[in-house]
């Protein structure tokens, strides 16, 4: 269970009536053709101008009519496969199937203070060989699980990831843009022969920069999926009332939809719903809050109407360590993306914000996925599921069911049993240490640190991974991103083994 995704096996959850989604969808369209979008790229606006949008060029604003927006949304496929290096498990987005992936934070954490630092390369790809081996978490998302290791410059960050993630896991992947390191994403994954999603990101409120434009360019002219980013916070860069951040978040996610379709009419999309409530007594983003969860269901909802598949991009508790706060927060949010038919969503490893990730963390979210995926599947009803026979056969009292066959083939697939949990007697408990659920996730994060090894490269593909990386580093330090103080450095830390 759980290797391919978890398929809904029961109608989704609908939040908003139908004339709710029309004033929304309306409300985007009239946004749309009237407030436009700024989009700081000319090959975007020439684009777009020449399928029909008006576009101030003094401005780089683009007024999208609604005919045009409507028509690239139609375009847009409601599904499409990923294809992974290990080909048992490539993905197909879309349709009733949730996957999970990783939560990234730019730290990892001491596992006794709680407080972060930077991982080291050895704790970086033990943390991949970690999420390789999760049953329920099925790909990898942009910058995970950290943002780089010690010594590596921020404009090779992503790649050094990404690189990791193809070295050490075999699980599909998602990439991100920073520096334009999508140039050389997009050459690693034509040597491997995979697929990625490439993003494309807006800036709240309804911008794009010319880095993410670039970034929609390059992976739509080379086939390639494009993840559309929203990230609005709730009464700093959106309307604080959930209907006008819906309203603003769809006309920054759809713009780039539109942009993609028209330059290339077909292409793969996964639109990101990334947006929280500001906590108005200290400004930061509110992670956790439950107005999060409403978000998520209505824009869910909403792009299950349009047929494009969706990623709920908020797989952050406001708690600091795995405690009670962490997996209420985390298992609400995992809950009502699964119920309001989302596609994919991040969970395992974060720890607090985009700040903090750790593998314990990863292991013990494992549990929460399992839970979450079991409910989506379901109840299933048929003669032998009834079981009349069986119940007219055992009877009342003395009779019980303990020993039959029929228990001992179902109970394993009608139960979910938790890997790390605690799920002794009070006496059993007492008599073996009083362990908690972190303890078991710490035992069983050595055993698979002990035992786990990723399927290897095949014949060749070290060699061209490495050689697109050096290809990366010249241009960054050609182009003065990287000093040579900070490249002598570099080079120490991949020296580290691994």
């Amino acid at each position: 269970m759980g290797t391919r995704g978890f398929v809904r096996h029961f109608p989704p959850l609908n939040i908003l009536s139908d004339e709710d989604i029309e004033s929304v969808h309306t409300g985007m369209l009239r946004v749309l053709w009237t407030t436009g979008v700024r989009m700081e790229h000319l090959p975007s606006l020439k684009v777009l101008e020449a399928a029909g949008c008006a576009v101030d060029y003094e401005e780089h604003r683009v007024r999208m009519p609604p005919a045009i927006v409507e028509e690239c949304i139609r375009l847009a496929p409601s599904g499409f496969p990923l294809r992974a290096r290990d080909a048992a498990r490539s993905l197909m987005m879309g349709g009733n199937t949730l996957y999970f992936a990783p939560a990234p934070g730019q730290h990892t954490v001491d596992l006794d203070t709680w407080e972060p630092r930077p991982a080291t390369r050895r704790e970086y790809y033990d943390a991949v060989r970690v999420l390789d081996y999760l049953p329920t978490l099925h790909f990898f998302t942009t910058y995970t699980p950290y943002f780089g290791y010690a010594g590596v410059p921020p404009c090779m960050a992503m790649l050094e990831s990404l690189a990791a993630r193809l070295r050490y896991s075999s699980k599909a992947v998602v990439v991100g843009h920073s520096h334009g390191s999508e140039r050389f994403a997009i050459q690693m994954a034509q040597a491997l022969g995979i697929e990625i999603i490439g993003t494309c990101t807006a800036a709240s409120p309804l911008t794009y920069f010319e880095d993410a434009l670039a970034s929609a360019f390059r992976l739509t002219e080379a086939g390639m999926a494009v993840r559309i980013v929203g990230a609005p916070v709730m009464g700093a860069s959106a309307p604080a009332t959930l209907a006008g951040s819906l309203v603003s978040n769809l006309v920054e996610v759809i713009s780039g939809v539109v942009l993609v379709q028209c330059i290339r009419p077909g292409t793969r999309v996964m639109v990101l719903d990334f947006a929280m409530p500001m906590n108005m007594r200290t400004g930061a983003p509110a992670f956790g809050n439950i107005a999060v969860c409403l978000h998520i269901a209505a824009f869910n909802q909403i792009f299950r109407r349009y047929g494009i598949p969706t990623y709920n991009a908020d797989g952050y508790p406001g708690s600091k360590r795995p405690d009670f706060q962490s997996a209420y927060e985390k298992t609400l949010r995992a809950v009502f993306t699964g119920l309001s038919g989302g596609s994919s969503r991040p969970l395992h490893g974060g720890v607090y914000g985009e700040l903090s990730h750790h593998p314990l963390q990863a292991i013990l979210d494992d549990d929460i996925a399992g839970m979450v995926g079991r409910f989506l599947e379901g109840i299933d009803v048929s003669d032998e599921t009834l079981a009349l026979d069986l119940i007219e056969e055992v009877g009342p009292i003395p009779g019980h069911f303990l020993g039959r066959q029929h228990t001992r083939k179902w109970w394993k697939h009608e139960q979910y049993v938790p890997q790390v949990a605690d799920s002794l007697t009070y006496p059993e408990w007492l008599g073996s240490g009083k362990r908690s659920c972190v303890d078991y996730a710490r035992q069983r994060l050595e055993e698979i640190l002990a035992t786990h090894t990723p399927p290897p490269l095949p014949p060749g593909a070290e060699t061209d991974i490495e050689r697109i990386l050096e290809d990366a580093r010249k241009c960054y330090q050609e182009d003065g991103q990287i000093s040579s103080s900070e490249m002598d450095a570099y080079r120490v830390a991949l020296s580290e083994d691994v």
